[in-house]
């Protein structure tokens, strides 16, 4: 019986010092884990060959000039136009389609091109804030904003700018409440609603 008892009663130092050895060669197995599985198998989103992976080619007309160019098919019509053409008067904010910063036309038609795949835009027309001037003329809708007082920080402008000369081209001579429909698709932070609203009354009356 001694004996049994003798071989049960490990010196509690001894024991401790197994367990703890024990813990930490699992520790470094489980560690080892992850990190052979990242060296083994890479990022997509690190990898430019991914990146090559699946491109399709697009092409369209942006203010009146033709592009052609390869791109991944998850790219926005927003990144599109900022990243690849370098037009950056086309802002973006929420990313959802929420705030109207990155309005752009499509076929003289407003759409939010942050929410929009480049792809749906092949073979179409696109309008930016960059092709409603011409030969460095500001239009009558942005001189009316600029007349009106229309902007404060100016970020979402663009994007007000845009939705204020779709109307005026579908209808040159709105109403005060058929301008604030039109406008409510695009949120200023700043709260320079009254001058906005004013601004596309005043752009309407000149090119009316």
């Amino acid at each position: 019986m001694s004996g049994d008892k003798t071989s049960k009663n490990i010196p509690r130092r001894k024991f401790i010092k197994d367990t703890l050895t024990g813990i930490a060669g699992a520790g470094v197995m489980l560690g080892a884990g992850p990190a052979l599985a990242k060296s083994d198998k890479a990022d997509p989103r690190d990898s430019k060959q991914t990146a090559l992976v699946n491109v399709q080619k697009i092409s369209l007309t942006v203010n009146g000039k033709s592009f052609s160019k390869k791109i991944a098919p998850q790219t926005t019509l927003a990144d599109f136009l900022r990243n690849d053409l370098k037009l950056t008067g086309t802002k973006i904010f929420c990313g959802q389609g929420e705030c109207g910063s990155c309005t752009v036309l499509l076929n003289n038609k407003p759409v939010y091109s942050c929410h929009m795949l480049a792809l749906d835009a092949d073979e179409q027309k696109v309008l930016t804030i960059e092709g409603i001037s011409s030969d460095d003329k500001l239009s009558a809708v942005q001189n009316a904003f600029i007349e009106e007082d229309g902007l404060q920080c100016g970020f979402c402008t663009p994007g007000q700018i845009i939705s204020a000369y779709a109307l005026l081209l579908e209808n040159p001579g709105p109403t005060k409440d058929e301008i604030v429909q039109a406008m409510s698709g695009n949120m200023c932070r700043c709260g320079a609603y009254p001058n906005i609203i004013k601004s596309v009354e005043t752009a309407s009356l000149k090119t009316s």
